[in-house]
């Protein structure tokens, strides 16, 4: 028997400080929960517990990091590398304030992505040469 839940009520009503399984954050943040293990490989801030066979339950802290990177992948248009770079400078809440907006501040970022591009290839061409 299946059990209907008024319209804008979830699954459950957890407090606010509750962990929550993979499926829950899931459904919240409207993300398969393929994805949300994905983001756990590139993302080591992402740290949910696991209980015995394997089962992940993401605090509080989680959901929120999950909030912001969804946003910087899905709104703002970062890569995975950006947001993992903005992490491990620190600069995520500064990218929260000033979000990539305009075409203009977009091919800023494509012009340095080009250039790093193109010093790589640069290098790789390099050592093939010796």
């Amino acid at each position: 028997m299946s059990e209907t839940f008024p319209e804008g009520r979830g699954r459950s009503q957890k407090a606010p400080t509750a962990f929550r399984t993979i499926s829950e954050v899931a459904d919240d943040l409207r993300i398969p929960q393929h994805v949300l293990r994905f983001w756990e490989t590139k993302f080591p801030q992402l740290k949910p517990l696991k209980r015995g066979g394997g089962r992940r339950y993401y605090r509080p802290e989680d959901i929120a990091l999950l909030r912001r990177i969804s946003d910087l992948l899905y709104t703002q248009g970062y890569t995975i590398k950006g947001v993992q770079r903005l992490l491990r400078e620190g600069g995520l809440e500064e990218a929260e304030l000033h979000p990539p907006e305009t075409p203009e501040t977009a091919a800023g970022t494509l012009r340095e992505v080009l250039e790093e591009l193109e010093d790589i290839a640069g290098e790789l061409h390099a050592l093939a040469g010796r």
